[in-house]
């Protein structure tokens, strides 16, 4: 079958349309392959598949599971690689990272850093001391405030000092845990195994339930720290600057 040019002439402006409908970004095709990772589990198979724990919407369990939607890219990225090294120890984690190429960690952060993430209803009113250790800190034993890197809401500061609102509460219970006995050890100048090991394990948990249900927000932009000994920059490489894998 032979097509003339001139019967294609009336179609050519709806083709036009067609293409300029589906014209991706490079940042649309980056979450769009990670999509596949989150989904297939990438090189690390299909039994280890990201929604098997953390969701289609990258929202977690509600246990143990963190959340990732609307996490930073880069904080993502470094977390895999922390977990590839053995920086952060946990089997599973360890059994994907280690198995997904550099491209395809790139990929699934950037697919749950764009996912869209609603903060939850405040439940129930705070616990006075762990609201007040939280915001105001322990100048006698060397605590700063935890909203000075991670924001008065828990909306987090910069790529390196993550949310905490909207997490699950045992999440971060545990992760206080792992910092004090040496399993998390990603954190640029041991801020996080100091703190962790200067707070009992009640009022752990009391700041775990006190920080998952703050309001959160949108991550404060990246500043000058007010306490430059606690605030995190690169968790990479100890950096007190700004990420260099920060997305501007």
């Amino acid at each position: 079958m032979v097509f003339h040019s001139r019967s294609l002439l009336p179609a050519l402006p709806l083709l036009l349309a067609a293409c300029g409908a589906t014209e991706r970004t490079s940042a649309d095709r980056l979450a769009a392959t990670g999509e596949l990772v989150a989904m297939s589990g990438g090189d690390a198979g299909a039994a280890y598949a990201c929604i098997a724990c953390h969701g289609v919407d990258g929202r977690g369990n509600g246990a143990g599971t963190p959340r990732l939607a609307g996490l930073n890219q880069g904080y993502l990225e470094a977390q895999l690689e922390a977990y590839g090294d053995g920086r952060r120890a946990h089997p599973e984690m360890h059994a994907i990272a280690r198995k997904l190429r550099p491209e395809q960690r790139q990929a699934v952060s950037a697919y749950y850093a764009r996912l869209g993430f609603a903060y939850p209803a405040a439940a129930g009113a705070p616990e006075p001391a762990a609201a007040a250790l939280y915001q105001q800190g322990d100048s006698a034993r060397g605590l700063a405030p935890c909203a000075s890197c991670h924001g008065p809401n828990g909306e987090g500061d910069g790529g390196g000092n993550p949310p905490l609102a909207g997490q699950p509460a045992p999440y971060l219970a545990e992760q206080l845990a792992q910092w004090r006995r040496s399993a998390r050890r990603s954190d640029g100048g041991n801020v996080m195994l100091a703190i962790s090991r200067r707070l009992s394990p009640a009022q752990s948990a009391a700041l775990a339930r006190y920080a998952a249900g703050l309001p959160g927000g949108p991550p404060r932009p990246v500043s000058p720290a007010a306490f430059p000994a606690a605030h995190r920059g690169d968790p990479r490489n100890d950096a007190s600057t700004r990420p260099l894998y920060e997305a501007e």
